[in-house]
């Protein structure tokens, strides 16, 4: 492991994981996890930023700790992990609290959005989760953070805070906290919503007809399908910025059918929607069906899960000690 680069990434356990996780964020982990040193929590703490059901956040992260599984991440290969189970995440979320410029927050672009949907009910939590990002991949020394574009910022925040409020005031000379670097992942990073081709896909839209979850059935599947949007063109193009849920569709189905782009413009571009449609449709179901009888393996084995959150607590756990340790001994904890 020592030649490998280490990655850090995880998914909040709010509501199911649907397509977008998986083939923004999951199924490149799975493709990651065989070259690389392979770190993946659920991120339990930054799902209480906003409303949550208590009832239902420790079921949650479980069967989101399963759907890891599930979608392929191979317990022998990556250490996965619940974030709370690991008290270092917010110790050294408070000291880089109290050495992070309150300006440098104001100007993270999902607080404003989000706080707007919130109202009064905004909390400290969510206007302050950027530094709890940070310290989650600062804590494992993770040489390389997979993102989206629209998690760009905060990675840079937490670069940020490592070169130039740690290592620069702290380090004399002396790197304290590796600094990360961004895959960028190109295809399939951004799923928009079925509803919304401008608009991501996501567990926080109150409309389920918005996504699709990696556990939905298939008469769920067919019906959200079937009433996505679309337009009245003949024909699904990828590249007409007039055609955003066109572009979308395209391709997610792209992704899940492993054909190329520019062939399927090229295949459908007499296709009507409802033709279209049914092919979509039986393309996804076909997709998730492997990864719901796994999970449903999984879920059913309890003593087998836990056993694998355990292990990937175990060496998450030294790693992220050691960090913590390193960073206070040179901010000066007796």
């Amino acid at each position: 492991m020592k030649n490998k680069k280490r990655i850090l990434s995880g998914v909040q356990p709010t509501g199911d994981l649907h397509l977008g996780n998986w083939l923004g964020a999951i199924k490149n982990w799975v493709d990651l996890q065989y070259e690389h040193e392979t770190f993946l929590c659920v991120v339990d703490l930054h799902a209480i930023t906003a409303k949550y059901d208590s009832k239902k956040l420790a079921k949650d992260t479980l069967s989101t700790a399963a759907l890891y599984l599930a979608c392929g991440i191979n317990p022998d290969k990556c250490s996965i992990f619940i974030q709370s189970q690991i008290p270092a995440h917010t110790e050294l979320c408070w000291i880089l609290n109290c050495i992070t410029p309150m300006n440098w927050m104001e100007r993270m672009i999902q607080f404003k959005e989000k706080s707007i949907q919130q109202g009064n009910n905004v909390s400290i939590g969510l206007f302050n989760y950027p530094i709890l990002m940070a310290a989650d991949i600062l804590l494992y020394d993770a040489d390389l953070v997979p993102v989206g574009e629209d998690q760009k910022q905060h990675l840079e925040l937490a670069r940020n805070i490592a070169q130039q409020r740690v290592n620069a005031e702290f380090g004399k000379g002396e790197p304290i906290l590796k600094v990360p670097e961004a895959i960028i992942m190109k295809n399939g990073s951004k799923i928009m919503s079925l509803n919304d081709g401008l608009k991501k896909m996501s567990k926080s839209d109150p409309n389920e007809g918005s996504r699709i979850n990696l556990l939905d059935d298939a008469d769920t599947i067919t019906k959200k399908i079937k009433r996505a949007k679309s337009d009245s063109k003949v024909g699904i193009e990828f590249n007409n910025s007039q055609r955003p849920e066109s572009r979308n569709l395209l391709m997610i189905y792209s992704i899940l059918n492993n054909k190329d782009i520019k062939d399927l413009e090229i295949e459908f571009e007499n296709t009507g929607w409802g033709t279209f449609k049914k092919l979509m449709i039986e393309q996804v179901i076909e997709s998730l069906l492997p990864i719901q009888e796994r999970y449903k393996v999984l879920i059913d084995d309890r003593h087998e899960l836990n056993k694998i959150l355990l292990k990937g607590r175990e060496n998450a756990e030294k790693v992220a000690n050691k960090t913590l340790h390193r960073v206070k001994s040179h901010l000066g904890f007796y």
